[in-house]
């Protein structure tokens, strides 16, 4: 399986998500953090993560008279490049973004489902603003966002930092020759 075909499933794109920050876990580790997905479906994907190169194995240990496993993402296998981005067809993306949504669903699902959850004092936002941008407003903002983004995905799970999921989700919304012209307002 090639790269795009792995991550365009909604139950190991959560493992990659759960992956990410230079974590090492067991398969063990990874079915207590994603509790509503069965162990055996867990093991599957992981192993097929594994074969695709996606994950690799950073340790082994006999624990018990069997070898227990610690994988590690690799960043740099877990992305779409832009030259496939590029290539993908309407459909590729259609399948794409509802896996990725499905991912997104599941996660605050499993979230919430948490007996400590508690959306009203938890910083939890999913909000949506529709705003007005020329193309070289869009550029600026999203070199923005990425500048402010970045460096804090370099952080490190150290004791009291939480993992929050930021799912950045933009594309406009309508037909640029609908938007009003000349000032005039809607």
């Amino acid at each position: 399986m090639d790269t795009l075909e792995l991550l365009a499933h909604p139950v190991r794109l959560r493992i990659v998500h759960a992956m990410r920050g230079g974590r090492t876990q067991t398969t063990a580790q990874l079915c207590a953090l994603l509790p509503d997905i069965s162990k055996a479906t867990v093991y599957r994907h992981v192993d097929l993560l594994a074969a695709g190169g996606i994950l690799e194995v950073a340790e082994e240990r006999r624990v018990r008279g069997a070898v227990e496993r610690h994988y590690r993402l690799r960043p740099e296998r877990a992305a779409i490049d832009p030259g496939t981005a590029a290539s993908l067809s309407r459909e590729d993306h259609r399948r794409g973004f509802a896996v990725a949504v499905a991912a997104l669903i599941a996660e605050f699902n499993a979230y919430l489902d948490r007996e400590s959850a508690n959306p009203a004092t938890d910083p939890v936002g999913y909000r949506q603003h529709a705003i007005w941008l020329d193309r070289e407003e869009l550029i600026a903002m999203n070199t923005e966002l990425r500048d402010a983004i970045l460096p804090r995905l370099a952080n490190e799970p150290i004791p009291g930092r939480t993992r929050y999921l930021l799912s950045p989700i933009l594309f406009p919304s309508e037909h640029p020759e609908l938007a009003p012209r000349d000032g005039a307002t809607e």
